[in-house]
């Protein structure tokens, strides 16, 4: 069960109306790594938890925490969508200075939404549900988790610098600290799982059933010009699993067959045979 609860979880409050900077902010909201996505992210994998209760509550916890950054964000854009209309937006061509900030108005925001948010990115794609990971296996949606908070906060930083609206500013360090908060909790949720199951996903293909492939697992292929790669710790020393010594092939060479394929039936028009011709029967 869910309740909407009328406060929002932090102030937001503009000090001046700016579209441009609402249409910025759509791609927080509606973008592959917005805020839409981790809540939908959080709830499917919660929802889908079979795992112990704490990472189900912890899902949850979260993810209905987002569902409220959405709101905020929903709040931001209107509020810097206030007083636009297309007279206005035709008034503010006059102004060179006012047409820089109106001429970057989504039309969208009066056509569509009438001043509202949008579930779209900052160019009009509509958010997807193709963005979320929602595996079953936790430490692979922790892991996933933590990418999406990483690549979120990032945007949310790159926005930060784009306004000097201190009201705006304030709501984005909100979302950075909350942010920077989740980065921490994945991490430690990720760390916890690896120290129960290993750092390999899944931890229930063992290496020995990989049987003759498992060279394979510790071989780093030089595949493009220069060997700078060659000094990394994914190039030398022990596998994290600490199952293997990691070795570096300077010049690699294929361990497979040239693939050779059947030459199909004419009627599939391949023209792979031109002594072939069809003659409609």
């Amino acid at each position: 069960m869910f309740r909407h609860q009328k406060q929002l979880q932090f102030e937001v409050k503009v000090e001046r109306p700016d579209p441009m900077l609402a249409r910025q902010i759509q791609e927080i909201l509606g973008g592959q790594f917005g805020e839409m996505t981790v809540m939908m992210q959080y709830l499917f994998q919660g929802f889908n938890c079979r795992g112990e209760e704490k990472y189900k509550d912890m899902l949850m916890d979260i993810g209905t925490e987002e569902i409220g950054h959405v709101e905020m964000l929903c709040s931001l854009i209107s509020q810097l969508m206030d007083g636009a209309s297309p007279a206005a937006q035709a008034e503010a061509a006059k102004d060179p200075a006012m047409a820089a900030i109106m001429g970057g108005i989504n039309p969208q925001h009066l056509i569509v939404s009438g001043l509202g948010a949008l579930p779209t990115s900052s160019t009009g794609v509509p958010w997807s549900g193709a963005y979320i990971v929602a595996s079953g296996n936790l430490l692979a949606d922790m892991r996933s988790n933590l990418h999406a908070e990483s690549q979120g906060r990032l945007q949310v930083a790159r926005l930060y610098h784009m306004t000097t609206d201190e009201g705006v500013r304030a709501t984005l360090r909100k979302m950075l600290a909350r942010d920077r908060y989740h980065q921490y909790q994945w991490m430690a949720a990720i760390a916890e799982l690896e120290e129960k199951n290993g750092v390999v996903v899944p931890a229930s293909f063992p290496a020995e059933a990989e049987l003759e492939a498992q060279p394979q697992a510790y071989a780093f292929w030089n595949l493009s010009e220069g060997v700078e790669s060659a000094s990394g710790p994914w190039a030398a020393g022990n596998a994290p699993d600490g199952s293997g010594e990691f070795v570096y092939i300077d010049e690699p060479l294929p361990e497979g067959q040239a693939p050779v394929a059947k030459v199909p039936a004419p009627e599939l028009h391949h023209d792979l045979d031109s002594s072939k011709v069809l003659i409609n029967k």
